[in-house]
């Protein structure tokens, strides 16, 4: 159960690290991507996909720049992650001797 949420959370940070690569470095290219982060050429290029699925990211003839809803995404990220942070907190179980009791 909790096995997918985690192999959600590593996709999303891999995600939002090519996002990132993105912003920092436009245009910028697969292997470039690939070499600087140790991910295979096919995860970066997955990444890129969904990124662009999501109009954050657009190709041009050098590689993946930006788009003009990249600035609206990443100022409002952080607050989004903080709820999902929020969210988790509150599902653990953190007293178990009154499950037990």
């Amino acid at each position: 159960m909790i096995d997918r949420l985690e192999k959600e959370v590593d996709m999303l940070e891999r995600h939002l690290q090519v996002l990132k690569m993105v912003i920092e470095n436009e245009p910028i290219g697969i292997v470039k991507m690939s070499n600087e982060t140790g991910y295979p050429h096919h995860k970066v290029r997955y990444s890129l996909r969904v990124l662009e699925e999501e109009n954050l990211i657009e190709p041009s003839s050098q590689g993946a720049i930006k788009t003009e809803r990249t600035v609206e995404f990443v100022d409002e990220l952080d607050d989004k992650l903080d709820d999902i942070i929020d969210k988790l907190d509150g599902m653990k179980i953190e007293d178990v001797a009154e499950i037990e009791g």
